[in-house]
């Protein structure tokens, strides 16, 4: 089975309506193309804008239920095509960053907010989310198990392991930041000592502070019957704006999974507590 993730390196426009038309555009050529999934870079409502000015961030805020959610919703049925979209959502407090993934019938399958927003930054005026969740997507053509995790939170090994270990085989990545070497190794990783692909949609040149490069980690460092190792970069988008189509095989990446020794193989979880703590120094002498 391939998996075909079209990645959405758009410029954004100037309001949510304009959002909503480029978006739907992208999506229906997404699956001229062949894409099961179209995935957005993050907070795709308002182009990744954060205000700081007190309760201006709220005023962009929309809800799961809004026409532009619904919208996208609608589409997904009507091309039957999953859709990963991107808001910055209302909440009681503040704001969350957020992705929803609708299948191809239109179902809401995954529902994740972001958990280690950038509360450093610009983020700050935002909250974070609970947890991470992973659920069957029904391609039409066989289920995959997909996960999401959103730009910084790749920066903590702990997303991504957690994901693997509720059983993620494909990790979609939202994203709006430079994506230069570091940044790329942090992918690299994260799908190398998981065992998992990594699907990362980024805003293209021209987007402040972003310089697209989208990319597709599969997961799959060597074959048992061939020398050497492999590259799991199948694809880097330049930094110009496009539709970029990334494949994963999944029977490779699922054969590679049995096989191989990182991800849950050899773990020693009792002697990882200290991962859990509150920040509170453990040292030993």
């Amino acid at each position: 089975m391939k998996l075909k993730i079209a990645l959405l390196q758009l410029l954004p426009g100037v309001s949510l309506e304009e959002q909503l038309n480029i978006g739907k555009a992208a999506c229906i050529k997404a699956k001229d193309m062949g894409a099961d999934i179209a995935l957005f870079p993050e907070m795709w409502s308002d182009g990744y804008y954060l205000p700081q000015e007190e309760g201006a961030v709220d005023n962009l805020a929309i809800s799961e239920d809004s026409e532009f959610i619904i919208s996208f919703c609608s589409l997904a049925k009507e091309l039957q095509m999953a859709i990963g979209i991107t808001f910055l959502e209302k909440s009681e407090s503040k704001p969350l960053n957020s992705m929803i993934l609708f299948d191809k019938s239109g179902t809401l399958k995954l529902h994740y907010s972001k958990v280690h927003t950038c509360a450093f930054a610009d983020e700050k005026v935002l909250s974070s989310g609970e947890d991470f969740y992973v659920t069957d997507l029904d391609t039409g053509r066989g289920t995959v198990m997909i996960g999401s995790m959103i730009c910084f939170d790749r920066e903590f090994p702990e997303s991504a392991r957690i994901l693997m270990l509720k059983g993620a085989e494909v990790i979609l990545a939202p994203n709006a930041c430079p994506m230069e070497i570091n940044r790329l190794a942090a992918l690299r990783t994260r799908a190398y000592e998981n065992k998992v692909a990594i699907a990362t949609c980024n805003y293209p040149k021209g987007q402040p502070d972003c310089n697209g490069h989208s990319t597709l980690f599969d997961g799959v460092a060597w074959l048992r019957n061939e020398p050497g190792v492999r590259d799991m970069c199948t694809l880097e988008a330049p930094e110009e704006e496009g539709i970029y189509l990334a494949e994963i095989d999944m029977d490779m990446l699922r054969d590679y999974r049995k096989h191989e020794v990182m991800g849950e193989k050899y773990r020693h979880p009792d002697k990882y507590r200290i991962i859990a703590n509150d920040g509170t120094s453990c040292r030993s002498s």
